[in-house]
C-alpha cells in the first residue's frame, strides 16, 4: 500500500506535445505525484506547477482533470481511501471472528507506515490524517473529505465491534463506538508523536493492539 499511497510512476521522462493526450493514465501520474509530494512535505507546501513538473504534464493537463489543488487533493484522498479499503478487506477476509477483524486495523497500519518509512526514510505520518490536520481550520473540502474517510473507517471498526458484543467477546461496560474511537485516536495520535519524533513505528501499532485488548473480555 505504501507504494500505491506514495510513488510516482516509473514513466520515463519525455518531452510533452502541445497537444499532450489528456488520459486516465494522466490523471493517475497527476495524483500519485500530489500524493507522494503532500507525504513528503506538506499540501500548503506544494504548488501547483511542482505537482505538473513531477508528474512530466502540462498546466493545462492539470486543469483539465481538476478545478483547483483543492480538487487534486480529494482525489489524492480518495486514491489512499481505495487502498486502505482494499487492504482492510484482505486482512479482515482472512481474519476468524469479529475482534480479530478488528486488529486487523492494527495490522494494515503497521504495513502501511513500515512501508511508508522505507520509500521516504523517515516517518511521513498518515495519509489521511496529514490531510484531516493541516486543513482542518480552514474552509477547504478536502479537509473535510479525509476527516470523513477517517470517520468511516472508525464506523468499521464499530460494526465489527458490535458483533464482537453479540457474541459476548468485549469486556463487560464496553462501549464499542467508543472503543473503535479510542483505536483510531490512539493510531493517530502514536502517528504524529512517532513523526514528531522521526521514531520506530513498531509503538503505533503495539499501541493499537493494547487499546483492542482493553475492550476484550478476558476468557
Amino acid at each position: 500500500m505504501a507504494q500505491e499511497m506514495s510513488d510516482v510512476t516509473n514513466t520515463p521522462v519525455v518531452l510533452h506535445p502541445p497537444t499532450e493526450p489528456r488520459t486516465d493514465a494522466t490523471k493517475d501520474r497527476i495524483v500519485r505525484a500530489a500524493a507522494k509530494l503532500f507525504l513528503a512535505r506538506s499540501y500548503h507546501s506544494v504548488g501547483v506547477n511542482e505537482i505538473c513538473e513531477a508528474a512530466k504534464v502540462k498546466k493545462g493537463s492539470f486543469y483539465h482533470f481538476f478545478e483547483s489543488k483543492s480538487d487534486l487533493a480529494i482525489a489524492v484522498i480518495d486514491h489512499h481511501a481505495r487502498a486502505m479499503w482494499r487492504m482492510l478487506d484482505e486482512h479482515e477476509r482472512a481474519a476468524r471472528g469479529p475482534v480479530n477483524k478488528m486488529r486487523a486495523t492494527a495490522q494494515v497500519t503497521r504495513t502501511v507506515h513500515e512501508g511508508l518509512v522505507k520509500v521516504f526514510g523517515r516517518v511521513v505520518g498518515c495519509p489521511l490524517g496529514n490531510l484531516a490536520l493541516e486543513l482542518a481550520t480552514t474552509a477547504d473540502e478536502a479537509g473535510k473529505h479525509a476527516a470523513n474517510v477517517l470517520a468511516e473507517w472508525e464506523a468499521r471498526i464499530a460494526g465489527h465491534g458490535r458483533d464482537a458484543e453479540e457474541v459476548g467477546l468485549l469486556a463487560p461496560g464496553t462501549d464499542p463506538d467508543e472503543l473503535a474511537h479510542v483505536i483510531i485516536a490512539t493510531m493517530q495520535g502514536m502517528i504524529l508523536l512517532a513523526k514528531v519524533s522521526n521514531s520506530a513505528v513498531t509503538p503505533i501499532y503495539e499501541a493499537m493492539d493494547r487499546a483492542i485488548d482493553h475492550g476484550v473480555r478476558r476468557i
